[in-house]
């Protein structure tokens, strides 16, 4: 095997093993900026070794071996605490020999369930809890994370080094929350993970209408939490409802790459591979009592679309039920928003604008550009031409993805009476 092979087979192994080795590395040294460049250090002594002595049988073992060597000179080098030099004495020396490199299965997911709560810790800002959730969960690079999210590669790198110290300075214990506090931490790893998906989903600005790479990252995250989490339902809606969203990826853009609308997708190019999972997720949350539960009710709606053969085939009147449910809890003027398509596809435009209508003043609404291309939709199919092409062109406005505003003009230049 060449360099470069073996290079790139270091490189995927690090990217596989990572989560676990920053996960049982902090468990040692109770740091999770430690626990990276700890990682680090086993990755290089890796590209050292390994296209010399060739790629070991068990890459991840290795790895992990190597890390906690570190790990434990580290902990004797600094003098971090005379407790913990004592505990990891023995304990360390056993746990680093070559027969015993690999912990019990449950005690490394349990590693790693510690490590999703401290990424997604309540001291960390939203945006630093998705950086550091895809640097020590996904494997991401900072230069990665930041090609992702169209930011600055120094802004990402500020971001996590102001997370770490943020949860170095908080103490913050590296376990998993108990009793009540557990729901309100789950729903912020839920709520991290769904907004790393939407963004790869429906870019929110640049040229792509979407970027896969991240709703990818988002899917394996999910999956991981389900694993790691199997009797909690929402994280099998959330997944459910992810699949079922990503199924429809393909048909989302033309040859040309410009957007298509649902309605008009071919239905051939869905993933039923990723249907048939979302549908299994879902029904794995509703048989754990999690139907009402936010995520499972928006994989419902998902659900409606994809066990429609055709988009004439599709129940309205359930999705429109289905939001309104979802209105009752997790209210939202998007909920709103999306429940104004479903009554107006149920019931008729003139319904679904009258329902727009109620909404349409709300502040978070005020510069989505959702709600004026939903508009501008519904005026065209009542043959309001005139206000629909206003209404596109509101949208083409306030939108900064350019694929979306290319699009929104194309709707309001078809506005012809």
């Amino acid at each position: 095997m060449t360099d470069d092979a073996v290079h790139r087979a270091i490189s995927a192994a690090f990217r596989i093993e990572s989560p676990r080795l920053i996960a049982g590395l902090t468990r040692i040294v109770r740091d999770v900026g430690v626990a990276e460049q700890l990682a680090q250090d086993a990755l290089v002594a890796a590209l050292q070794q390994w296209p010399a002595s060739g790629i070991p049988a068990n890459p991840g073992g290795w790895l992990m071996a190597t890390a906690k060597h570190h790990a434990i000179n580290h902990v004797r080098r600094d003098r971090m605490l005379e407790r913990k030099h004592a505990e990891l004495g023995q304990a360390g020396a056993d746990e680093v020999a070559p027969s015993a490199i690999d912990r019990e299965p449950g005690d490394v997911e349990d590693d790693l369930l510690r490590l999703v709560f401290i990424a997604c810790h309540p001291v960390l800002t939203m945006e630093a809890r998705v950086a550091l959730t895809l640097r020590l969960l996904g494997g991401l690079t900072t230069d990665e994370i930041a090609r992702a999210f169209l930011v600055a590669e120094p802004t990402i790198a500020q971001r996590l080094v102001r997370a770490r110290r943020a949860l170095t300075e908080a103490r913050a214990p590296f376990e998993v929350p108990r009793g009540d506090e557990l729901a309100a931490r789950l729903s912020s790893v839920l709520a991290v993970i769904y907004l790393v998906f939407n963004e790869g989903y429906a870019a929110t600005a640049g040229d792509d209408w979407m970027r896969p790479g991240l709703c990818q990252d988002a899917i394996r995250l999910g999956r991981i939490l389900a694993e790691l989490m199997p009797a909690e339902p929402e994280v099998h809606g959330l997944l459910a409802l992810m699949a079922l969203h990503a199924s429809r990826m393909a048909a989302r853009t033309g040859a040309d790459g410009a957007p298509v609308l649902l309605p008009d997708q071919d239905r051939d190019r869905w993933d039923r591979l990723l249907i048939v999972h979302g549908l299994a997720a879902l029904a794995r949350a509703e048989a754990l009592g999690g139907a009402r539960g936010p995520y499972a009710l928006q994989a419902a709606i998902s659900a409606c679309h994809a066990r429609a053969v055709t988009a004439a085939a599709t129940d309205w009147a359930r999705m429109a039920g289905l939001y309104a449910a979802l209105a009752e809890v997790a209210p939202s003027p998007v909920v709103e928003l999306n429940r104004a398509v479903a009554i107006g596809m149920a019931e008729g435009p003139a319904a679904g604008l009258a329902h727009l209508d109620r909404i349409a003043a709300a502040p978070a609404l005020a510069r989505y550009p959702r709600l004026a291309s939903v508009r501008g939709d519904l005026l065209a199919r009542l043959g309001r031409h005139a206000e629909a092409r206003a209404a596109f062109t509101r949208a083409a406005e306030l939108t900064r993805n350019e694929r979306e505003r290319a699009f929104f003009l194309a709707r309001a230049a078809a506005c012809v009476a």
